[in-house]
C-alpha cells in the first residue's frame, strides 16, 4: 500500500539550469518514488515544464540585503507555515543532482524530524581537521505546519544569517536554524566531485564509477550531470573528469 502523500520541492531561476533539470527531476521521482506526492518548483518562468509541475511565484523579499533576490535563502523562506499550501513532510532537492535508486527511505528516515546532508570537504582537509557539524542543503526534509521557528530564527536573525564571517554559507544558517537534525546516511546520499571522480593524477586514467548503495548523487559546484556523462576539463589537470557514461542512464526524461 502507499504512504501517505508527501511533499517535493525545488527552486529555478537564472539561466544556469534550463527546464529540463526540473523536467528530469520530475520524471525520475515518478520512477522513483513509490507514494503520492506532490512536486512544486519555485520558480520565475514556467516555459517548458511538463504537466504535473506545480509551480509557485517567489515570495517577496524578507530582506535580504548582500545578495540580489531571489537566491538561495529561498530555502529558509520555504520553511514558514502556510509556505505553498505545503503541509507534511516536505524534501527540498537541488535541481543538479541525479536519483540512482528508490528515495520511499528519505521519507521513512527519521519521521517528523528535521534531516540534512552532512556536509562534505576536500579529503585533504578531512586528514588535517574534524568534519564540521554543517549540512549541505541539495537534499534536506523538514516537516512544512511544523517548521515556523526556522523561519522566524531566519527573520529575527537575518543579519547575523548574511555575514560570512558567521556564516560561511547559507546552509550553515539553515543546519542552525533546524536546531535540531540528523544527518542522512553516508550510503544514501554522495557527492559526484569527492565519492566519484578518483583523485589526482588518477582522474586521469579512471572514470568515475557509481558508488554502491547510493541513492542519489550531488553535483555540488562543477561538472553538472550532462558534463559527466561525456567528461569535461576545465584546463586544470586535477579537475578532469573521464566520461561516466552511465549518468545517462539515470538522468534523464
Amino acid at each position: 500500500m502507499p504512504g501517505a502523500p508527501v511533499n517535493v520541492i525545488c527552486m529555478k531561476w537564472g539561466k544556469r539550469y534550463p527546464a529540463q533539470y526540473v523536467n528530469i527531476l520530475f520524471r525520475s521521482l515518478q520512477r522513483n518514488l513509490s507514494r503520492p506526492f506532490r512536486f512544486i518548483c519555485l520558480t520565475d518562468n514556467t516555459d517548458g515544464l511538463v504537466e504535473g509541475i506545480e509551480t509557485y511565484p517567489f515570495p517577496e523579499n524578507p530582506g535580504i540585503t548582500q545578495a540580489k533576490w531571489p537566491n538561495v535563502f529561498l530555502k529558509l523562506v520555504m520553511t514558514r507555515d502556510g509556505f505553498a499550501d505545503l503541509e507534511g513532510p516536505t524534501l527540498f532537492l537541488d535541481l543538479d543532482l541525479v536519483i540512482l535508486d528508490s528515495v520511499d527511505c528519505f521519507f521513512d528516515y527519521q519521521p517528523g524530524k528535521n534531516c540534512i546532508i552532512h556536509n562534505w570537504i576536500e579529503r585533504r582537509k578531512q586528514i588535517l581537521r574534524k568534519r564540521p557539524d554543517i549540512g549541505n542543503s541539495s537534499i534536506f526534509r523538514f516537516e512544512a505546519g511544523k517548521s515556523q521557528y526556522i523561519y522566524e530564527t531566519f527573520i529575527r536573525e537575518m543579519d547575523r544569517a548574511q555575514d560570512r564571517s558567521i556564516f560561511q554559507t547559507e546552509q550553515a544558517f539553515l543546519t542552525y536554524a533546524m536546531k535540531e537534525r540528523y544527518w542522512w546516511p553516508e550510503e544514501w546520499v554522495r557527492s559526484f566531485k569527492y565519492n566519484c571522480r578518483p583523485s589526482f593524477p588518477l582522474n586521469l586514467i579512471v572514470a568515475p564509477q557509481k558508488p554502491p548503495g547510493a541513492k542519489v548523487l550531488v553535483f555540488h559546484g562543477k561538472p553538472d550531470p550532462p558534463d559527466a556523462v561525456t567528461g569535461v576539463s576545465d584546463g586544470k589537470i586535477h579537475h578532469r573528469v573521464l566520461a561516466a557514461p552511465w549518468v545517462a542512464d539515470y538522468w534523464h526524461e
